[in-house]
């Protein structure tokens, strides 16, 4: 087993893997939702020449590999974000029961890219953020949509993307993405960080992270970069 994954989540893994096959689909058919910008959105280049960003939308490992591969972006943690640093370990965290949530913190430069910009890639090609405790074979709360806002104006961007994306049914059903303030992040254990890059031929890379990456340059290539 891949550490990281638990053994239902691999079976269905493996059920996943044979209908592809049997149905020849490319990355389980998912393609970009065309989301349009947000409306309101930070202004470009702040006084800060690194902000920070911090995003869950299912496993960390495909939510890291996109975000490394966007233009502005300076660097990217696997994590968890949500709970008590006693008990932000995968093994605890697993169980779904520590209030964590497997996240990334994004360090960006503002003056490239915008916190909006930045949640309009997360709701495009990350993730389903309509999915409820969820993404893919993975479940359980750890693997919620949420944003972890760290100042107010992360908030009122978030919440009025949000409440764009509903209003236009962008969907076709209501998101249900958490926002929750910031109140710490915990990197995740060594063998979590790059996973999809040092793993590119496992499995559950392939099937549910590569699919990430491509639909990242179809949706917006002028923002992605190879790393």
């Amino acid at each position: 087993m891949q550490p990281g994954r638990g053994s239902a989540g691999k079976h269905r893994i493996r059920i996943l893997a044979a209908a592809c096959v049997s149905l020849a689909l490319t990355g389980c058919t998912r393609r970009a939702v065309p989301v349009p910008p947000p409306v309101l959105d930070a202004a470009p280049g702040t006084s800060a020449p690194t902000a920070i960003a911090v995003l869950a939308g299912g496993c960390f490992w495909g939510v890291q590999a996109v975000f490394e591969n966007v233009r502005g972006v300076i660097g990217v943690t696997s994590g968890y974000a949500g709970g008590s640093r006693e008990d932000a370990r995968y093994d605890l965290v697993a169980t779904g029961r520590t209030g964590h949530a497997e996240s990334v913190r994004i360090a960006f430069d503002p003056a490239k890219i915008s916190y909006g910009r930045l949640l309009q890639v997360f709701f495009s090609v990350v993730h389903d953020p309509t999915e409820l405790n969820r993404q893919g074979p993975d479940w359980g709360t750890q693997y919620r949509s949420a944003v972890f806002y760290a100042n107010q104006d992360q908030k009122r961007i978030a919440e009025a993307y949000i409440r764009q994306l509903n209003t236009a049914n962008v969907f076709g059903k209501p998101l249900v993405t958490r926002l929750t303030p910031l109140e710490a992040f915990y990197p995740a254990e060594p063998y979590h960080q790059d996973y999809v890059r040092r793993h590119p031929d496992s499995t559950y890379v392939i099937l549910n992270d590569l699919p990430k990456l491509e639909r990242l340059r179809e949706a917006f290539p002028a923002l992605a970069v190879e790393h």
